[in-house]
């Protein structure tokens, strides 16, 4: 899981919430219509802006600078990489990563972790920009002049679900949000049309 570029840019980044507060509160009403209950771990929590509203447990990333905004969020952290996480087997209920699997160098690896660390019959949710949606292939061209995503490697909604199948997980279903310019904080079931996905799947 790389730092890079959020330690240098991890104010710039946490402020893009605050510019996009629809396409923000989309997302996170298609990730909290998928949470289930339980303690969570949130890989790669970020400065905290999803974990917090959404009451994630514990918190884990490598950048210093991301995890101190997530602290100052009130979300409990831990400073890790996501394919080696710190955690004993089955010590989570369920396991989220939102915009997360494009920036890891191992995905595949990141999803045996997160396996792992969850409770049998536990639960893994997946936040992704579809790089096979509409927007998502506006974003994978652009992505080269991105200060977050030149380093991304975008997957495609069926690209994650073979991954994670490949580590274990059996696929429950899929929603899709962030469908055009004018967004609106609403999501949809099934994938294809918009930007950001959720994929849901149990242990």
């Amino acid at each position: 899981m790389t730092q890079a570029p959020f330690d240098e840019l991890a104010g710039d980044y946490d402020q893009w919430f605050e510019r996009n507060g629809c396409t923000y509160s989309s997302e996170l009403s298609a990730l909290r219509a998928s949470l289930p209950a339980g303690l969570g771990l949130e890989i790669g929590v970020g400065t905290g802006r999803f974990a917090a509203p959404l009451a994630i447990s514990v918190g884990l990333d490598p950048s210093v600078p991301m995890l101190r905004a997530a602290a100052g969020r009130g979300v409990p952290v831990v400073r890790g990489l996501a394919e080696r996480l710190p955690f004993r087997d089955g010590a989570f209920d369920f396991a989220l990563l939102v915009t997360v699997l494009c920036f890891v160098k191992d995905p595949l690896a990141a999803l045996r972790e997160a396996f792992r660390v969850t409770r049998p019959d536990g639960r893994l949710i997946v936040g992704l920009l579809d790089r096979a949606s509409p927007l998502g292939k506006v974003y994978e061209v652009k992505a080269a002049e991105s200060r977050f995503y030149g380093t991304a490697r975008f997957l495609s909604v069926q690209e994650a679900e073979g991954l994670m199948l490949d580590a274990g997980w059996h696929v429950e279903g899929v929603r899709q949000a962030v469908f055009d310019k004018e967004v609106q904080a609403t999501f949809l079931e099934g994938h294809g049309q918009g930007l950001f996905a959720v994929i849901s799947a149990r242990k």
